[in-house]
């Protein structure tokens, strides 16, 4: 089953079922207004979504009209909470490297995760604003999940069950910002501006084979201004599962319907997969020629990520934006 949230005159935009085609929607007000209103009742509504998923797909729906993804706001236009990791240790030790900060010293048995914006998020064709393009505005092609009502303690094997959708992340951040905010010990606040996700989210049961409860085993393609810039498998080299993840941010409180959950820009060990984001590129390019030669994003520029299924069908729709001046 795949979820859309479609813009209207409220913050929350308006819940659709979408075709597996991604070619068309049908709106279910009668069911649920809204896609937090649904994750918040989950266990009863998650049937009835999947019997107007069926009747779309067979062709049984009338009502149903051409989806847009220009028209889709986020998955969630906004949620409660929102919690990214760094899990793949690659990445880690190169974005660290390229600041000049220290790996931690637990990296290896406590997940490295952080609490960002989540009172507004970009749809995925939304133009991304910043205010000054000498803050160094990068991209992260992520994998994202998303859960119903989590229990405060609820153990890694109990997790898995309550990881409803996964949907596509592009976690902005501004890497100038990081080099003086991180070391003053609070975390991120003003180098992580608002993030995008796919137009679509899914249900598990839509990534077969390629998802085993703990990660999605495909390749996360990115592009900058058409130009690939990667293709790294999301579940190879993935230190933390998604279950760990949610265990370790409900260790002292309970997560909300609609939590969402990322896992870092993917990264392989593999050199000719890629990059996920400008900062490990131009780290490579730093350990090689002694200089940074990728830019980072300016005005004009366009960012692209999307994951294909094996016959080279979108699953989630692609995070497509421009970068405009705020």
């Amino acid at each position: 089953m795949k979820l859309a949230s479609i813009k209207n005159d409220s913050r929350d935009g308006a819940l659709v079922v979408v075709d597996c085609a991604l070619a068309h929607a049908v709106r279910v007000p009668e069911i649920a207004p809204t896609l937090q209103q649904a994750l918040e009742r989950w266990r009863e509504v998650a049937p009835r979504l999947a019997e107007v998923a069926r009747a779309l797909e067979a062709g049984q729906r009338a009502d149903a009209f051409d989806f847009d993804p220009v028209q889709a706001a986020s998955p969630l236009p906004r949620a409660y909470q929102f919690l990214d990791g760094s899990v793949y240790l690659h990445h880690m030790k190169k974005a660290r490297k390229a600041r000049g900060a220290d790996m931690p010293p637990n990296y290896k048995t406590d997940p490295l995760m952080y609490q960002g914006l989540s009172d507004r998020f970009d749809g995925p064709r939304d133009p991304m604003r910043v205010p000054d393009p000498a803050l160094g505005l990068d991209y992260e092609a992520e994998v994202a999940v998303v859960v119903d009502d989590v229990p405060m303690g609820v153990s890694e094997a109990q997790a898995a069950s309550h990881i409803q959708l996964v949907m596509l992340l592009n976690d902005y951040t501004l890497r100038t910002l990081t080099r003086t905010e991180l070391p003053k010990g609070f975390g991120f606040l003003q180098a992580k501006p608002t993030s995008a996700f796919s137009p679509v989210a899914v249900t598990p049961d839509e990534l077969g084979s390629a998802w085993d409860g703990d990660k999605l085993s495909l390749p996360i393609l990115s592009f900058v201004n058409g130009r690939p810039m990667g293709r790294a498998n999301a579940g190879r080299d993935m230190f933390f599962s998604y279950p760990r993840l949610i265990a370790h941010a409900a260790r002292t409180r309970s997560l909300a319907a609609g939590t969402i959950i990322g896992a870092g820009a993917v990264s392989n060990q593999d050199a000719e997969t890629g990059y996920a984001c400008i900062a490990e590129a131009r780290a490579d390019e730093e350990l090689a020629t002694g200089k940074a030669n990728t830019p980072w994003l300016g005005f004009g520029d366009a960012v692209r990520i999307e994951i294909l299924d094996g016959q080279g069908r979108s699953i989630f729709g692609a995070i497509d934006q421009c970068i405009e001046p705020a």
